[in-house]
């Protein structure tokens, strides 16, 4: 439970929060030198970000595993210590085989901040304050995907592409430093108790539930960043157009995580999740019936709705994790593991759906978004079931 009078460490958390997507664009601008300087072949440079996702995926699954035996701190310290030496080992590489197996380890790194961070608010938080902390922080995360481009380009253009691998290296070890000066609570130590399993994660509806919402709403997201550039690019945008596309729906992002946090003071995050889930509904319909029904030639009819969807996954995001999360406070890192690589595995499946069809035009991206609403309403359901469950056993309690 949380001290009152203790500090939130915020800049930490959303360090650890950004720190995968801080490694996975920084570098996109310098792909080409890259390319250049290792003389080697486009599809051998995007393969260098395809393993880092791979990694990223697999390496969640193992922290859980690790804190039950070391604790968060020492498996945090482990992990930002791989990510920092890799980091520095990228940038030193002088062939694309050697990048890539310096990208493949500092995604193992990476993902353990993505991991830890979420379980460290579950085990030393409430769960009103958890939810607050995980609705300023994740809006954060949004503005990783629209500076870390600038910032890697800027170091770049002055300083070459190595120092952008550098700087992930001073980053890796600026966390890492902070996070051997943390006071890990008793809760988070290697424990000799009850080992907590994927299947004991996995049999729990509330998670599942949540898990299915979080996972098919992150989808409906990649699957308009990936479709949208093929889309644009047949209406006739420009790549400039293009960039300029996505600060709307960040903004937009940003602006429902911190509206979520303002009304979680003010009402239970069971009484603003449906009308979340409603407004991302009618967001992806109207996405798809614009793509299906109307001859467009600009982005803008389709740009708006997704908009609402944004800010609608801004303050859904909070919620479903807090509450995938909360009754695993023994395990939490196993539960976020297991909760952030099916999440990935569904951005994955959707991205290459709508990839796989781009030629279709708009009809691709808002049909493959409008199936993830089944999954969205599977787990609204499990959801629902598990609070009235939940209510049910409270009352016979009382």
């Amino acid at each position: 439970m949380e001290n009152k009078k203790q500090s939130i460490p915020y800049i930490w958390l959303a360090g650890l929060s950004m720190l995968g997507f801080l490694a996975t664009d920084m570098y996109l601008p310098a792909f080409d030198i890259i390319r250049g300087d290792l003389a080697t072949t486009e599809s051998m440079i995007g393969l260098t970000l395809s393993i880092f996702l791979l990694g990223m995926a697999i390496g969640q699954l193992f922290y859980g595993r690790l804190t039950q035996s070391l604790g968060t701190k020492k498996s945090l310290i482990i992990g930002l210590s791989i990510f920092a030496i890799s980091s520095l080992v990228a940038s030193f590489s002088t062939s694309v085989e050697m990048l890539l197996v310096a990208r493949f380890f500092q995604a193992l790194g990476a993902c353990s901040a993505n991991v830890i961070w979420q379980a460290m608010v579950i085990q030393r938080y409430d769960a009103k304050t958890s939810q607050r902390i995980f609705a300023t922080i994740m809006p954060l995360v949004a503005l990783s995907p629209a500076l870390a481009p600038l910032l890697g380009a800027a170091i770049e253009k002055f300083y070459g592409w190595s120092m952008i691998f550098v700087t992930l290296t001073i980053i890796g070890v600026g966390l890492a430093v902070r996070t051997v000066a943390d006071k890990e609570p008793k809760q988070e130590k290697a424990t000799s108790g009850k080992t907590i399993t994927f299947r004991d994660v996995i049999k729990s509806k509330k998670f599942t539930g949540n898990m299915l919402i979080y996972a098919a709403s992150s989808a409906i997201f990649f699957a308009w960043l990936t479709g949208s550039p093929f889309v644009m690019t047949q209406m006739g945008y420009s790549g400039a157009d293009i960039g300029l596309s996505y600060v709307p729906q960040t903004i937009a992002f940003i602006v429902g995580g911190y509206g979520c946090r303002w009304a979680l003071e003010r009402f239970d995050g069971q009484q603003v999740l449906p009308w979340l889930l409603k407004l991302s509904t009618a967001s992806v319909v109207t996405v798809f019936l614009v793509s299906w029904r109307m001859d467009v030639s600009s982005i803008i009819p389709m740009l708006i709705p997704f908009c609402f969807l944004a800010a609608a996954n801004g303050a859904i995001y909070p919620i479903v994790v807090n509450n995938a999360l909360i009754d695993f406070k023994e395990g939490s890192a196993v539960a976020s593991g297991l909760l952030n690589f099916l999440q990935m595995l569904f951005c994955v499946a959707a991205s290459a759906m709508v990839s796989s069809i781009s030629y279709l035009g708009g009809i691709s991206m808002g049909g493959i978004m409008l199936l993830q609403l089944v999954f969205l309403f599977i787990g609204a359901v499990m959801v629902f079931k598990a609070h009235q469950e939940e209510k049910m056993v409270l009352a016979e309690q009382a």
